[in-house]
């Protein structure tokens, strides 16, 4: 693996490293590593462990991140390496996220040059996704710009869980973000997943109007699917962007978090709740279901939705077949 000195930390007395990329704000003796598994002191300076180490790279459609206002039927090169900065006991991903998956190192150059040949299969760029991208923090970085410089998209699929300033210094390269708000209460955040939810909210906040954004929740029973819950959670994206998307995505059993599935009774009350403030909400993860997305000037679909399989049926030119109005909150139609 290559060893490649960390952006964003304080060297402190007696060989200590105070690591300021996340919330975490990690205090590292030498030989210790943070809670991300990237980020280690090694005689007094911060080294990251994940540059360029890829464990997963393939073509996926965009509604698969899931964003489904941006760019609706693209695909886009997803690379995803090991590693989070959250401990969350529910982990979708926790065999890339918290165990030693095999990788394979690809440079940023050549991370472009896989996008550009993916151009001719309807791609529009790279997601950084899969892992948490952040804690590869300098690899996104050289990467996302080299392929800004081409005209190509990056999007990040994140927690969110990152602090201002290495945040604001990647953002000039990155076009769109899929944020996961995992729960509306700190004591979701304390209690499964080792973080904080003002943290991540203050991400959303520092986003909004700046890049496209999309938010997932992932519902789990007992713990994060209450009806007020879900209305303080939809009330404040609404505040911020009513048109903002909204994902409601169906718990299974995944890690150390044994929990019947939701229900698809609470996931469609979920979105019942939702879509009295916002405008557009969709369910993931439910058998069946249609994800439609309608014109919300009359109402008619624009976009009809199977899976992965989308189709513009009341687009035309970019506006509304029956109303004529252009959707601006549907990028790259």
């Amino acid at each position: 693996m290559a060893e490649i000195e960390a952006m964003y930390y304080e060297k402190k007395d007696k060989e200590l490293v105070h690591c300021l990329l996340c919330p975490q704000h990690c205090r590292l003796k030498d030989g210790q590593t943070g809670l991300c598994r990237v980020r280690t002191n090694h005689g007094g300076m911060l080294f990251t462990y994940n540059y360029g180490e890829i464990t997963s790279l393939a073509l996926d459609p965009i509604e698969k991140k899931p964003l489904f206002h941006y760019y609706p039927g693209s695909y886009i090169l997803s690379a995803g390496s090991f590693g989070c900065n959250l401990a969350c006991s529910f982990c979708q991903n926790f065999g890339i996220a918290h165990g030693k998956p095999a990788t394979h190192y690809i440079e940023p150059e050549i991370l472009l040059e896989y996008a550009r040949q993916s151009r001719n299969k309807d791609s529009i760029g790279v997601a950084f996704t899969y892992n948490e991208p952040s804690v590869g923090y300098e690899y996104v970085l050289a990467a996302s710009s080299l392929i800004h410089e081409q005209g190509l998209k990056n999007v990040l699929v994140t927690n969110g869980y990152i602090e201002k300033e290495p945040l604001e210094k990647l953002l000039p390269y990155i076009d769109a973000c899929n944020i996961d708000v995992k729960a509306f209460s700190d004591r979701f955040y304390a209690k499964l997943c080792h973080g904080r939810l003002e943290a991540v909210k203050a991400t959303v906040e520092r986003l909004i109007g700046r890049i496209h954004i999309e938010i997932t929740t992932l519902l789990i029973p007992e713990e994060n699917d209450g009806e007020d819950e879900i209305r303080e959670l939809s009330r404040w994206l609404a505040s911020l962007d009513p048109n903002i998307v909204l994902h409601l995505s169906r718990y299974y059993p995944a890690y150390k978090l044994d929990r019947p599935p939701t229900s698809e009774p609470v996931i469609k009350r979920a979105q019942e709740i939702a879509s009295e403030y916002l405008n557009f909400v969709y369910t993931g993860n439910l058998p069946d279901e249609a994800n439609n997305t309608y014109c919300h000037n009359c109402g008619q679909i624009l976009i009809k939705r199977n899976a992965y399989q989308v189709q513009f049926d009341g687009i035309k030119d970019g506006r509304c077949n029956f109303c004529k109005v252009k959707p601006g909150y549907i990028k790259g139609i």
